[in-house]
């Protein structure tokens, strides 16, 4: 492993620590913004058809996310859902509104444990950033919420695949953020903490993998057939590159 020109962080459960998926709650404060809800459908009621849909699709799936390659952006998810239950809400919120409703009640975050310290060690060294989230809301919102989350941040590009068509694993996600940077696949590391979307893909788009798993509910232990890197906390993050960087001042003449 290379002592990276750029690190590549994924969003949910890496950057930020988002609390479990609670969709009944995040549809009920959506349901405060609607002018028309047609057939007087309760939030739990809303919120199984969302889970039939998105189960006839695969979507979410945790046994089979990795082969959902195509991001359906939830604009494009909620235009033929609300629709097709005869739910209209008032014409001055807009999808990012939509998204942020439901996203901050549905699933409220806070920074991972030691995030700040690392982003701010990088930027001393620095090792730039970006992000690459494999998330259907808006890219804006995206945004928002990670700069609000993480205000000293100093990411060059956060790319959310709602706005860019593929999905963590396919390797043309990754090969975008290598444009976008301007850099080889072998200076940058990416770190996410899912293994076959983020160590695998980034491996497979020639990155340097890094499995992270400090805001898991459970440890991850993954074989594969080629060298990544395991960590818990960010400050064995910060150890190996320090690591790295007394081990190439060492080299020098």
């Amino acid at each position: 492993m290379n002592k990276p020109k750029m690190i590549l962080f994924d969003y949910g459960q890496t950057l930020a620590d988002e609390k479990k998926f609670d969709g009944i709650a995040g549809t009920k404060a959506l349901l405060e913004y609607a002018v028309e809800n047609r057939f007087d459908l309760t939030p739990e009621q809303i919120q199984a058809e969302a889970d039939k849909i998105n189960n006839e699709i695969g979507r979410f799936n945790p046994e089979r996310i990795h082969l959902f390659q195509i991001e359906i952006p939830s604009g494009m998810f909620t235009k033929y859902f609300y629709g097709s239950l005869g739910i209209t809400f008032s014409p001055t919120l807009s999808q990012d509104d939509i998204d942020r409703i439901f996203w901050d009640a549905s699933s409220p975050a806070k920074p991972t444990e030691g995030i700040s310290d690392l982003l701010l060690y990088l930027k001393d060294l620095h090792i730039r950033t970006g992000v690459i989230s494999n998330i259907s809301y808006g890219g804006n919102v995206v945004a928002e919420r990670i700069n609000k989350l993480l205000p000293d941040n100093d990411f060059e590009f956060i790319i959310a695949t709602s706005e860019y068509m593929f999905r963590k694993p396919n390797r043309r996600i990754f090969d975008l953020a290598l444009v976008k940077a301007g850099l080889e696949a072998g200076d940058v590391w990416y770190i996410g903490d899912n293994f076959e979307c983020d160590v695998i893909g980034s491996h497979n788009a020639g990155m340097t993998s890094v499995l992270y798993d400090g805001a898991s509910e459970k440890r991850l232990d993954k074989s594969a057939d080629f060298e990544y890197l395991h960590i818990h906390h960010w400050d064995e993050l910060i150890m190996t590159i320090q690591n790295k960087n007394q081990r190439k001042k060492g080299k020098q003449p």
